[in-house]
């Protein structure tokens, strides 16, 4: 039954204010993700410039930073571009976007073995501003749909003697000394030879030094493993191998790395 009189004129009126409080919750929404942004820009400014450049493009003060480990092996790191959007540790598939938990978790543990640092120490508010606004300086942000993370569940029997030694087979069978070298400690034949995404030479990972930059989990393991290093030479196994035998690699890769069984 059509509304007529007064009721369609209070009728009216309420859907008036609906509609003004539904932009109002708009407008303040969108104001408040500027003033995010806004508030991680200066934060980024104040922290991660001096690597990262002010706009993001890799161009701060410190270029790169050399470092000698024990080997005796010299490695350069560089800043990441983040104009680009290709980013190394992810949780999600190769060739993906990062999801913000894996840029804040970055933001907040930094990356061992490498010029990032922990920001802890900072409130986790402005950590959260920051991931907002490296999430500006790359149009893929806006021109890509989001990716979800990988599941990951870790067997009973990973680093049983039995999955290690069918780790070395699959180590062995996907040529992963052609890098690593034969004992892990990247110094493979075609070590010397890799370039990232930006014609930079790199070193492959030696695993004997106990550490990696993504955490030495056996979780974290596995997902390298499955989402790859983006802008490296460092492949996804997500569709060479299956499941389990990238969880006896990583209890191969546990093995080289001098951690026992059940860790």
């Amino acid at each position: 039954m059509p509304i007529r009189g007064r009721k369609a004129t209070k009728y009216g009126f309420g859907l008036l204010i609906l509609s003004l409080a539904l932009l109002l919750g708009a407008v303040a929404g969108v104001r408040a993700a500027d003033d995010g942004i806004a508030a991680g820009r200066e934060a980024f400014r104040r922290n991660c410039a001096v690597c990262h450049g002010t706009e993001g493009d890799a161009k701060g003060q410190v270029c790169f930073v050399r470092s000698v480990e024990r080997s005796g092996r010299v490695m350069d790191t560089y800043p990441r571009d983040l104009t680009v959007g290709v980013f190394k540790f992810r949780t999600t598939p190769t060739g993906c976007l990062p999801t913000d938990e894996d840029i804040l978790k970055i933001v907040t543990d930094g990356i061992p073995k490498s010029s990032m640092p922990t920001f802890r120490d900072m409130p986790l508010e402005q950590r959260k501003a920051i991931v907002s606004y490296v999430k500006t300086l790359s149009e893929r942000w806006e021109e890509e749909e989001p990716c979800e993370g990988i599941t990951v569940k870790r067997p009973e029997w990973v680093g049983s003697p039995a999955s290690v030694q069918r780790g070395r087979e699959v180590y062995k069978d996907m040529k992963c000394w052609e890098c690593h070298g034969y004992e892990g400690k990247g110094d493979g034949p075609k070590s010397a030879k890799l370039k990232d995404d930006w014609q930079r030479p790199i070193v492959p990972f030696d695993f004997t030094t106990g550490e990696l930059k993504r955490e030495t989990s056996p979780e974290s393991i596995y997902i390298t493993f499955t989402t790859g290093l983006d802008g490296t030479g460092m492949p996804s196994y997500a569709e060479s191998l299956n499941e389990e035998d990238r969880w006896h690699l990583v209890s191969y890769t546990l093995e080289l790395m001098g951690y026992k069984a059940g860790r």
